[in-house]
């Protein structure tokens, strides 16, 4: 078949348009990714979140806002929507969840909840005529937490960790009045029962302190010299993740259920019949759970909640809404880490006054000067603040304050609130001057041009830099080296011992040094040595994610990877697509696979491609790597200093080819298109299905295209299909395909 090629090359030139288009956005996407995986990190594994939940929730809206502008299917968004939780600390045990403990979307105004309501009738294809009702209860502000029962009897519990992995918290757990050790079936009111307990059943809740004994902890820590809290969430949080249980005993700890992960066997047809019974087994529910039958309703319990806020015993942050009939909320499934069926509607922020005493700033490991407030201590909403994060040279200027202002800060969580307003700012004094040169090696400190961020232009030779890049290097989400703490990085450092990666895999060569050193014995040492030893064929996504290159967060560094397998070619195409696209002061052009480049390559057919267009095609080809991307990696291997600790490195450590598991089903691997009406099941749902099922749910019919689920009135997507000779198989024909599956 002909191709009318000047159709063709008006096709790419828009889409090259559109892209030129998308490449601011593409960057910011990229920079609050990162952002948004490095905070889940402070707040879920170390206990010590440093912006507020309204900050937080600002990113993950925005970059939700932005993915919402660059892709056009579901089956396309690759980051802020897949993060949940963070991975789980080496100080305890490591536990395997059977199913998944997923996060909630989140909901800020009545239309948002309105819009949920919507979405799930759309989804299910419901009448108009039918019901959907809710569960609804108050969203208590703990750490989640999994209690698995065999026989009636508690076996393990688990803190949720990364959502796949979390922390083996049972000796923990044993000390928490609220967690009975053996399941038994008591009578509700009205004589209702919660039946036989399931031979497995996990019942899931969070953990939390209420106000009054975090008040006491406190207050008792404080006198006897210890750490304080910031507020009940961290408490609760450091008391159940102890090593030693006789600590977490000590702590005044509670529990509330809110749901259930694996089960044999399911008590009830509702999430209302199973937390009910939860509650018949003796674990405590919350006393605000309700029906709800409609939006009025939902929202009038969340206000009635809101209402009841400041007179409850423990901290809560919002109200979470969940379909009630279990069978809709098998049918609605879940979109990347959270579930269709359910969404938190969050309370606004609460503010105080107080004074900015002063403004202090902290230089990165990519060498970004972050301005920090320390105010006067001022309480709000029940936590005492003293730290607020001021993000930037603009905002500083948004906000017009200085050093000695009177200010209104808020917080929507337990965390460091931001400034809203600046209530001196009209007083005659100099406004406040954002360094012009780093504080910690003097270097330049500028912005680059179309950003607002400053950034300390010294690069390694700036010890902050280079420290805060050898810490992310080791840590858990990069090449996790047990015992390379942070002090230990900064001790190693001053001694001259650690410059770069590579020199971490040298230490065996100083151990007779280390040895001797305060908090250093034989085994101590022989202990961190054999942590680097067992990095040294290391997984190739974390090895390039620990390199600290900028827009390259942990799963764009797994995308890239899972295209080239091998480090090296992923250097030899960064090279060829830099080559030919960048000259002296140009950018790289292109993003998101556009139609008409050229097929990608697999490292399996021979030597990548030299031409710079092939290798530019395959870059942006892959979800997630647009020009941002590109630039950082070829700015990255442009520097011959990066270059050198590149090889360096290498020398050290031999990272296998990347392999990726896939799910065991009979369209894993396949490109599967939905087309026509579908009469069972909305086609949402079934693109969800397809991707359970290890399958890409594609838009359109191409020569990738590997199956064709075709309803009625299904019209050119079929011709096409057929025109390719692509299997097509009607709605019955995937259902078993589905049911085979399990």
């Amino acid at each position: 078949m002909a191709i009318d090629t000047r159709k063709e090359h008006e096709k790419f030139k828009r889409t090259e348009k559109r892209q030129r288009e998308l490449v601011p956005l593409a960057k910011e996407l990229s920079e609050l990714t990162e952002k948004i995986r490095f905070h889940r990190y402070q707040y879920d594994d170390l206990d010590d979140p440093i912006i507020s939940d309204a900050e937080f929730d600002a990113l993950k809206r925005r970059a939700q806002e932005i993915e919402d502008s660059l892709v056009l299917n579901e089956e396309d968004l690759f980051s802020v929507r897949q993060i949940v939780g963070a991975p789980s600390s080496k100080s305890l045990a490591r536990v395997l969840h059977e199913v998944r403990m997923m996060s909630l979307d989140n909901a800020f105004a009545d239309e948002e909840v309105a819009e949920f309501v919507a979405r799930v009738r759309r989804f299910l294809a419901l009448p108009e005529e039918t019901q959907v009702v809710f569960t609804a209860e108050d969203k208590i502000d703990g750490l989640s937490c999994s209690l698995r029962y065999e026989k009636g009897v508690l076996v393990r519990a688990a803190t949720r960790g990364d959502g796949q992995v979390g922390e083996d918290v049972t000796a923990n757990v044993a000390h928490i009045s609220d967690i009975p050790q053996r399941l038994s079936p008591l009578p509700l009111a009205g004589g209702a029962g919660g039946g036989p307990v399931p031979d497995v059943f996990e019942i899931r809740g969070e953990v939390y302190m209420s106000k009054q004994d975090f008040t006491a902890l406190n207050a008792a820590q404080e006198s006897s010299g210890g750490k304080l809290f910031a507020n009940p969430r961290n408490a609760a949080a450091g008391s159940l993740r102890q090593k030693d249980a006789s600590v977490t005993k000590a702590r005044p700890l509670r529990f509330l259920a809110h749901g259930w992960g694996a089960a044999s066997a399911v008590p009830g047809a509702t999430q209302m019949e199973v937390m009910r019974a939860i509650e018949s087994w003796g674990l405590p529910v919350s006393p605000d759970l309700v029906l709800c039958r409609s939006v009025e309703e939902m929202l009038q319990q969340y206000r009635s909640i809101q209402a009841a806020r400041a007179g409850l015993g423990y901290e809560i942050d919002g109200v979470v809404y969940k379909v009630d009939r279990l069978d809709w909320q098998g049918r609605l499934g879940f979109v990347a880490k959270a579930p269709r069926w359910a969404i938190a509607h969050k309370f606004p922020a609460e503010r105080a006054e107080t004074t900015l005493e002063r403004i202090d700033i902290q230089v990165g490991r990519t060498g970004k000067l972050t301005p920090v407030g320390r105010l006067a201590p001022v309480l709000v909403g029940g936590v005492t603040v003293t730290n607020v994060t001021l993000h930037n040279r603009d905002e500083i200027a948004r906000l017009g304050v200085r050093p000695g202002d009177r200010v209104v800060v808020q917080r929507a969580g337990d965390v460091i609130p931001q400034v809203v307003e600046n209530l001196t700012r009209e007083e005659d004094r100099p406004a406040y001057a954002f360094p012009d040169h780093c504080p910690e090696c003097d270097s330049e400190a500028v912005a680059e041009e179309g950003e607002v961020d400053v950034r300390c232009t010294g690069g390694l030779v700036c010890p902050a830099q280079r420290t805060e890049r050898l810490k992310h290097f080791v840590s858990r989400a990069a090449l996790d080296i047990d015992g390379l703490g942070e002090k230990t990085i900064d001790e190693f450092f001053a001694l001259g011992w650690l410059e770069s990666p590579a020199d971490i895999f040298r230490l065996k060569q100083r151990r007779a040094e280390i040895v001797g050193r305060e908090g250093w014995q034989d085994k101590s040492v022989d202990n961190l040595l054999a942590s680097i030893e067992a990095r040294r064929s290391p997984d190739a996504a974390r090895l390039l994610f620990g390199l600290g290159i900028r827009h390259v967060g942990a799963v764009t560094a797994r995308d890239l990877m899972k295209r080239f397998v091998r480090l090296e070619t992923l250097r030899e195409i960064v090279e060829a697509a830099g080559s030919s696209h960048l000259g002296e002061g140009d950018h790289l052009q292109g993003g998101g696979g556009a139609p008409g480049l050229s097929p990608l390559h697999h490292p399996a057919d021979g030597p990548p491609p030299r031409s710079g267009e092939d290798a530019l095609a395959e870059l942006t080809a892959i979800d997630g790597v647009g020009p941002a991307v590109v630039e950082a990696l070829h700015d990255f291997f442009h520097e011959p200093h990066n270059v050198a600790v590149w090889e360096d490195l290498l020398s050290e450590v031999s990272p296998p080819d990347f392999v990726v598991e896939t799910t065991a089903s009979a369209v894993s691997g396949k490109t599967v298109v939905f087309t026509g009406k579908l009469e069972t099941m909305s086609r949402d749902e079934a693109k969800a299905q397809a991707e359970r099922l290890g399958a890409k749910a594609a838009g359109t019919v191409s020569a990738k295209t590997d199956l064709v689920v075709a309803g009625p009135g299904a019209g050119s997507k079929l011709k096409q299909a057929a025109a390719l000779g692509i299997e097509v198989i009607d709605e019955a024909a995937w259902a078993e395909i589905v049911r085979a599956a399990g």
